[in-house]
Formats: C-alpha cells, structure tokens, sequence
C-alpha cells in the first residue's frame, strides 16, 4: 500500500445503521480541511443496470456528491448477491479476493485517505475473504464503526466489536438516538464506553427526515400507478397511517402524524377526504378502485400524489415498513441533513487526531 496513503474503514454492527450518512457527513468535514479524500466499496450489494451496465448505487451515489474525480474511485471487488454467493459454494469461484484487493489498491495512487464502506455488519463477506476486519487487515485500515442506538444495551455488540477488532478501532458512531435518551447517552453510555478504550467519536440524534422514503421510491416498491402529481414524487414521507376506522377516529389519528403516507380502501371515500386535509404527503389506493374526479381535483389542488396498487392493505403495510427499515439516502435534502448533523455533532478534530493526521499539512 503506499505509505503516504492512510485508509478509514467504515463499518456497522448491523444493517442499515447510517454508514453511507457517516461517510456523507465525515468525508464534507475532510474536504473542508483541505484533505484530499478517496471512496471505495470493496465488497458491492446495491448494484443496478444502468447503461449496459452494472453500476454500485452507493458508489455512484456518494462519489457524485462529493464531486470525486475516477482517480479517487477505489474498485468494488465483488458483487454480494445469490448468483455470486452460489458460485463460491460450488467452488466455481477460486479467486483469491484478498490478493485482488491488495494488489489493486497497491496500484493506485489515492490522495491523503482514503474511506472505505464495509459489509453490512461484521461477518458479511466472510466467504469471500473480505469480512471487515479480513479488508481492514488487508489495507491496513483504522476501523471506524456505526451503530443504531436501541438502549443501553448497545454497548454490548459495540464492546463485542472491540474484542475482535483490538487496536483497529478508532472509535464509534451512535446513531438515531431519540431525543429523550440523548442526556444519558451522553454521559452514561460515553462514559463507559470510554473506559473500555472506545473513543466515541459521535452521537447523533434521531432524525424522521433521514428515515423518511420518497414518494418516488414508495411507488417503485408498491409497483403503483400514479393517479396525480407525478411531478411531486420528490416529496419525503416520515411516517403511515392506515386509514380503516370510522371518519371521525381518522381525523384524530392523523391530526397526530406529519408528512405521512396514507393507506386506505380505494372506496374509502371519506377517509381519503380527511386525508387530504391534513399533513398527508402521499395517499396510497388499495384495491385498484378508481377515486371519485373530486378527490383527484382536490389532490391536484392541494399537489398530494395519490397511488393506486394491485394489493391488499397488509401486503401495501408490509412493503411500506420494509421500505423504511431499508431506506437509503439518496436525496439531496437528506445529504444537506446528513452534513449538518455531523458538523454539530462528530468529533472531527479527534478523528484526525486519532489519525495521525496534521490537517494543515494537506492544505499546502
């Protein structure tokens, strides 16, 4: 690897913890310190067809934000998916992945850091060879890890982490703590955490704007048909509601919820009236049945997307919190969020520290 190189590996105790939001935010401060930074994804699991083709949206998504030349694009190894994994089970897949990593990163010539997305928690890859702490070994990367707040028992993964990870590990991010908890995560969980030689680098408030799915994604997952404002499928949904009890008990459940998907009965007339008129952001049709011309001409008015979907309300439920529990960050006003959360409250400068890195010396 060359030694003037230094490698940032961001990793998670689970899915879906924020590592891309961590990047996000983190490699904006970097570039704001003048560091020259490089991406990279080596092990690939969100791969789409795009202009014959195959593109990592991960990779594609945050080397455009952050505006990042080819020669700052580290190579995804391998594409993590059924096809891939039955052939290493088969043993029709030999390679030696370790190997490719090490020579081709050896290859290239990748500014000051370099930050690398891991699998989704600490086992993924493992078949390959290319677990995080097996790339961490490799590159010889500092690990740094994000995790989900839950309780105060998410120390427990995090200490386990520790264990396995030794000296690698530069410190922590706790993730989408509820307001409420923030004072004892604070004190309480940093404190001890602190003890056990785990710097904790951030702790990050929840944030409904992050967990929220575009309209646009939400009518991707449900297959659904547009009925109105198309133009409006940017808009950002924060929570559901289901729209199955008496008109008046609606009114009162939604008048509770902000930016909110509604699913009810496409003969729902009157729920879906009362939808319209409060903080509903997309209204989604189960059934297939048609709304009455007055709701579309309200929906239009009011610029509410409705959508109609072949489904049943449990299956439409089922697809909605299964969107929400994968959603992705993919918009630019969560990458605005996303910055601005990190700015208030991730330790650069004890990152750099950690780092060894002398931040005015990448400035000249």
């Amino acid at each position: 690897m060359p030694k003037f190189t230094k490698y940032l590996l961001i990793g998670s105790t689970e899915a879906y913890c924020g590592k891309s939001a961590t990047i996000l935010g983190l490699s904006h401060q970097l570039q704001q310190k003048g560091l020259d930074i490089a991406y990279g994804k080596p092990l690939g699991t969100c791969w789409n067809k795009s202009l014959d083709s195959l593109v990592e949206e991960d990779v594609q998504f945050i080397t455009t934000s952050l505006n990042l030349p080819e020669n700052r694009i580290a190579p995804t190894m391998l594409n993590l998916d059924e096809i891939t994994v039955q052939k290493c089970l088969q043993g029709l897949d030999q390679t030696d992945y370790q190997k490719s990593l090490e020579q081709q990163y050896s290859r290239m010539q990748l500014g000051d850091l370099v930050l690398l997305e891991g699998p989704g928690n600490l086992d993924e890859g493992s078949l390959f060879n290319l677990s995080l702490l097996q790339v961490a070994e490799v590159v010889n990367a500092s690990v740094l890890l994000v995790a989900r707040y839950k309780s105060l028992l998410s120390v427990e993964p995090l200490i386990s982490a520790k264990q396995l990870i030794g000296d690698r590990l530069i410190g922590v991010v706790i993730n989408d703590i509820p307001t409420e908890h923030l004072s004892t995560a604070n004190t309480t969980m940093r404190s001890f955490l602190e003890q056990q030689s785990i710097p904790v680098l951030g702790l990050l408030p929840k944030s409904d704007l992050l967990r929220s799915v575009s309209v646009h994604e939400l009518a991707k997952q449900l297959n659904a048909e547009v009925l109105c404002c198309s133009d409006r499928l940017d808009l950002m949904v924060e929570s559901l509601a289901i729209g199955a009890m008496n008109v008046n008990a609606a009114v009162k459940y939604f008048n509770m919820r902000r930016n909110m998907a509604v699913v009810t009965g496409g003969d729902r007339v009157e729920i879906q009236q009362a939808a319209l008129e409060t903080s509903t952001h997309c209204l989604i049709l189960t059934g297939q049945l048609p709304p009455p011309s007055f709701i579309l001409s309200r929906a239009e008015e009011l610029e509410i997307p409705i959508l109609s979907v072949d489904l049943d309300t449990l299956t439409t439920v089922e697809i909605i919190n299964r969107a929400f529990g994968n959603v992705r960050l993919h918009e630019p006003i969560k990458v605005q969020c996303i910055r601005h959360f990190m700015a208030e409250h991730f330790d650069i400068d004890r990152l750099l520290s950690l780092l060894d890195f002398n931040p005015a010396a990448a400035l000249q």
